[in-house]
């Protein structure tokens, strides 16, 4: 009985000791997801950019280094599923539903898209944490269905979950 209340006796002691020490980490964890989130936001920008001058100028003038991060002319069969999707995302030049995603699956990588059962569903599963690494945002288009489109750089800083609704609409994960 006497140990019980000489350990709650030091937990109380402590504990305003122990709330700084959980508050400065909580700060610091915070603040590095938020640089995490900024550097993936400034990888994608440069990918985008890297990616288009390939397209103007030809693959050539990749290195292989830049052909293999960017899934250029790599020949490794078993790509992965993100990353195809980032790549369709990253390349569309509009924003995408989960099922025109699908179809550009099928047209570009039909290994991939053959070895789901569900593919809208993991299509929608990959773009909604493409959202939440900060890499694309979700949002409701003109006719109020969901739609996603890669994020280059944060367009506002109040947004910061990628996830937007239009005026008189609310959007949640």
């Amino acid at each position: 009985m006497n140990s019980t209340i000489a350990v709650q006796t030091i937990a109380t002691t402590t504990l305003p000791h122990v709330q700084e020490v959980l508050r400065t980490a909580e700060e610091e964890l915070a603040g590095l997801l938020g640089q995490r989130a900024a550097i993936m936001k400034r990888i994608g920008t440069i990918k985008q950019m890297l990616a288009g001058l390939a397209d103007l100028f030809g693959d050539s003038v990749l290195s292989d280094e830049l052909r293999i991060a960017l899934d250029r002319g790599v020949s490794d069969r078993r790509k992965g599923f993100t990353r195809a999707c980032r790549q369709i995302l990253m390349e569309s030049q509009s924003p995408l539903h989960p099922r025109q995603g699908c179809e550009e699956l099928w047209r570009r990588f039909p290994e991939l898209a053959g070895r789901h059962k569900d593919l809208g569903a993991s299509v929608t599963t990959v773009f909604h944490r493409l959202v939440a690494y900060g890499e694309a945002r979700c949002f409701l288009n003109d006719r109020g269905v969901r739609v996603w489109e890669w994020r280059a750089e944060a367009k506002s800083s109040s947004d910061e979950s990628g996830l937007v609704a239009t005026p008189g609409q609310s959007l949640q994960q």
